[in-house]
């Protein structure tokens, strides 16, 4: 028979195991009650707004430009009804969304969806989990983005006070963009056409207005941003540029980043912040300046040498000249910050390495799939007969492995996969896209073969088993220009391990790689004429479209498709398309 001191343990045991799952169960309770279920109504139509004294009618969402920002808590669920009034085909990614298992709501044409027409809609369903900080939206057709974008702001589920740095006095969400005085959908249709490059844009924007710098015809329309004596804001910045990488400034004032692309970074202070097309940055600004008036500002990274860029500078205004608890009267002149030169890639790649992750890196202890892709412009003959705008009368070309990207017209190539099972043999992909360059050369050197300049257009995927671990290397060529190329992924983030310059070299780089706390991104800016190393884990079914997200280059074909398959059980597999998915 057991004593009273072990039946006295027992019972201690049992209560405290029944008090743990109490919590526990309330916990998880708590967390059900806590995630929300959202519903928003897009309607994209036509809007007319005046930029640098014209008037123009634009692409936007329910009349807005930018769009609606649109914010939620880490686990919510977002319903997201889509109606196309305007005159084109549309679609909407959200950028840097999991999307776990919801692949048909990412968003880019013919990857996971037909376009949804003039006329019809289709609504996006998908949960926001595991992610806090900046993302955003925007338009996956054609170049609709440069008007069509808004921004996604994920703050922690028990709130602001559970941000893992002190609550800021406020939030300012600052949408860095680009501007055409004509139409952006003729200016691609005109380029692809002849073959040649694209007009660059006429100006710089934040939130939607130019700034002060491109004379009378926009300073009246400057952004400004009321900001209180000693206070400290949260400034998510977001770079909706289509195909400009930037600096950004802010005059007297450092910048603490604290998260990339939706995810935490450990503190860092700087003056400068680079930022691809497709990324955010999170930073805490204290005013602790004589109040007064501060220009915010941004101007081109151009990392090309020879090729055109927008060279003029938007501006923005903080301002705390009056009304922030202090006594001053006089409000004192505007101040300008000092912006890196152009092609500044020295400061773009201290800025670009200098971030770490908050906490130890989840990374897999070894890799199942090691790839090599080469990424870069080169050009396409001119078909005979034809007079074409490129260079020596060829057309602009770009690629992945010398692979140009061709989309598929009559079907997505996530249905084709998921609907038809051999697609291979219905005409809309192969599923033998190349795990390394077909032919190795010094691909940084300064006169790469011609020979080597035309790549093999194709609509090709890269198929990965469920859970592999998967490393790239991506390596920048300097096939017709260098450049500085941004590459997003799709429905994953992954860890940037390392970054350099001219050709990787597995036993010396690999030396250089940070198992640590690398920074989490969903894109990563790869240096120009150098390589940079990505890892994660193929844990979400589907097909992920990966692309340089300099929308001239995608235009070009700079992407591929990974296709994930299922894993074990419904929780390791796709769910099935929803019924109002778009027809082709």
């Amino acid at each position: 028979m057991p004593s009273s001191s072990n039946m006295s343990s027992s019972s201690s045991s049992l209560l405290l195991t029944s008090t743990l799952l109490a919590l526990l169960l309330c916990s998880s309770l708590l967390q059900l009650a806590v995630a929300k279920e959202q519903y928003h109504e897009f309607v994209v139509q036509e809007a007319s707004v005046t930029r640098l004294c014209r008037n123009r009618s634009i692409m936007t969402v329910n009349g807005q430009f930018p769009g609606p920002t649109v914010e939620i808590n880490e686990g919510d669920s977002l319903i997201v009804r889509v109606t196309n009034r305007g005159r084109y085909n549309v679609t909407v990614h959200w950028h840097g969304v999991r999307q776990m298992r919801t692949g048909w709501a990412d968003g880019p044409e013919y990857v996971t969806q037909c376009p949804i027409r003039p006329g019809g809609s289709y609504t996006y369903r998908f949960t926001v989990g595991g992610q806090e900080g900046t993302l955003w939206w925007h338009a996956h057709s054609s170049w609709l983005r440069a008007t069509v974008y808004g921004a996604l702001i994920i703050r922690p589920r028990a709130g602001v006070a559970a941000y893992p740095f002190k609550t800021p006095a406020r939030e300012i969400p600052i949408l860095l963009g680009e501007w055409w005085d004509m139409n952006p959908i003729d200016v691609v249709r005109t380029a692809t056409r002849t073959g040649a490059a694209p007009n660059v844009s006429d100006a710089l924007t934040v939130n939607g207005q130019p700034g002060d710098m491109y004379g009378s015809c926009s300073s009246k329309d400057t952004a400004t941003f009321a900001v209180k004596s000693g206070e400290t804001s949260l400034v998510r910045f977001i770079n909706a540029a289509l195909n400009t990488e930037l600096f950004v400034s802010i005059a007297g004032h450092s910048m603490t980043v604290v998260g990339a692309d939706a995810s935490y970074t450990k503190p860092y202070s700087t003056t400068v912040l680079m930022m691809a097309p497709g990324q955010t940055t999170d930073v805490l600004v204290t005013f602790d300046q004589p109040p007064g008036k501060y220009y915010l500002a941004a101007r081109a990274y151009a990392s090309a040498q020879g090729v055109p860029f927008d060279n003029t500078t938007t501006t923005a205004i903080f301002d705390y000249s009056s009304g922030g608890g202090d006594n001053t009267t006089t409000t004192p002149a505007i101040m300008m910050p000092t912006l890196p030169a152009y092609n500044d890639t020295a400061t773009a790649t201290a800025f670009t390495t200098s971030l770490r992750g908050l906490r130890k890196a989840e990374l897999p202890s070894q890799v199942d799939e090691s790839l090599f892709f080469t990424v870069g412009v080169g050009l396409f003959n001119c078909s005979s007969g034809e007079t074409c705008g490129g260079p020596n009368n060829t057309r602009f070309a770009a690629s992945i492995n010398n692979v140009s990207f061709v989309l598929p017209s009559t079907v997505s190539i996530l249905q084709a996969h998921y609907s038809l099972g051999g697609a291979e043999q219905q005409g809309v992909f192969t599923a033998d896209f190349p795990a390394n360059p077909p032919v190795e050369f010094d691909y940084t050197a300064q006169n790469v073969s011609r020979a080597l300049w035309q790549p093999v257009p194709g609509t090709k995927v890269y198929k990965l088993k469920y859970g592999a671990a998967v490393q790239v290397v991506l390596q920048g060529t300097n096939i017709f220009a260098g450049e500085n190329h941004p590459i997003h992924i799709h429905g994953y983030d992954f860890y940037i391990l390392a970054q350099g310059f001219g050709n990787f070299n597995a036993a010396k780089d690999g030396l250089l790689f940070n198992l640590d706390d690398p920074p989490m991104r969903n894109t990563v800016a790869v240096p120009v004429n150098g390589w940079a190393v990505i890892r994660f884990v193929a844990d979400n079914p589907g097909v992920w479209l990966m692309h340089c997200h300099l929308d001239v280059h995608i235009t070009w074909g700079l992407a591929m498709t990974f296709l994930v398959d299922d894993g074990v059980g419904e929780l390791q597999s796709l769910q099935a398309p929803p019924p109002d998915l778009p027809l082709c």
